[in-house]
């Protein structure tokens, strides 16, 4: 399920799934609420995403210079809600705080890839925890990872 948008406002408009267009209105609330400064919200790759922009970060994404440093998207899929979060799969500690985290606060098993977080039933999204995730990483610190992980 792509949908084509210009605007975080336009992309929810576009969701079709009330709990799924539920579930992004409210996980846009929580990262727009605890991402620290520094971070922009837009439309990345198709999704609601939140980046460092290129007067942060001259240098832009390493796959296209042109976009700006992505960080986090949020996206209504076909069978799911996705949090991509670049942070937990460039940072082995992070990752092992959320699934750890994840296992006491969710009875629920994790779904998750590299980089994405999927959640079928948008009810079993734990919101607290993904508030605190967002609140990890500051854009100074994606930056650092970033260039130690993905910089030649």
């Amino acid at each position: 399920m792509t949908i084509h948008a210009v605007t975080p406002e336009d992309y929810i408009a576009q969701i079709a799934d009330s709990d799924k267009k539920e579930a992004i209105v409210r996980l846009r609330e929580i990262i727009n609420k605890n991402i620290p400064d520094g971070f922009e919200e837009g439309i990345l790759y198709n999704m609601i995403g939140y980046y460092i922009p290129h007067n942060l970060y001259p240098n832009g994404y390493h796959c296209d210079p042109k976009i700006p440093l992505p960080f986090i998207n949020i996206a209504a899929q076909k069978n799911f809600v996705a949090i991509y979060h670049m942070g937990i799969y460039a940072d082995p500690d992070l990752l092992e705080w959320f699934t750890t985290e994840h296992k006491k606060r969710s009875p629920f098993k994790l779904d998750m890839g590299k980089s994405c977080i999927r959640y079928k039933n948008p009810d079993k999204i734990p919101y607290d925890l993904i508030a605190e995730l967002i609140k990890k990483v500051s854009p100074a610190d994606w930056i650092t990872q970033y260039e130690k992980n993905y910089k030649k």
